[in-house]
């Protein structure tokens, strides 16, 4: 594996957080730009709150990233997350489904819990590198991510339970 941010050989695992920090930092401004889309698209008014305070959410999240890099020394650009461009994707397409509202919504739900299923793991993974590597305050920064991004997910499979039965009809 090379780090593309350094342009050499990953070495121990500080270079792998270090990697994976800067990809999850990809993830989430990509974030930034769909979730106003998905908002956007969703006809459930909460389901469009939803995504607008999963947005301010992900800011949040992007500047954590990018005050842990910068403890490091390190930049946050330098990678592209390419599973978070495929998710996004899958959400583009369906925002532009010819759906009823309460099927999109149900659709657009699904979409969403794949993104934060995956960061879920994202945080999950560095929160451990961080703390083998003795980062305590940053395992507890990545943490706290990780339990916000869990709640998401509770709130739309919440939201999931009515706009899945309404989708039926």
């Amino acid at each position: 594996m090379v780090n593309q941010s350094l342009g050499m050989e990953m070495k121990d695992l500080k270079d792998l957080y270090i990697e994976q920090l800067q990809d999850i930092y990809s993830a989430e401004t990509q974030l930034v730009e769909a979730l106003p889309k998905m908002a956007d698209a969703a006809a459930t008014p909460e389901l469009k709150q939803g995504f607008l305070d999963h947005l301010a959410q992900t800011r949040t999240h992007a500047e954590r990233l990018a005050s842990i890099l910068s403890e490091l020394g390190e930049q946050p650009g330098g990678q592209t997350c390419k599973a978070m461009q495929g998710l996004v994707e899958e959400g583009s397409e369906m925002i532009k489904e010819k759906a009823v509202p309460a099927v999109k919504d149900a659709g657009l739900i699904a979409a969403g819990q794949r993104v934060e299923h995956y960061e879920i793991a994202a945080y999950g993974t560095v929160k451990t590198y961080a703390s083998v590597l003795g980062y305590g305050q940053q395992a507890a920064l990545l943490e706290t991510s990780e339990n916000e991004e869990k709640a998401t997910d509770q709130k739309l499979t919440m939201l999931a339970r009515e706009i899945n039965v309404a989708a039926t009809a």
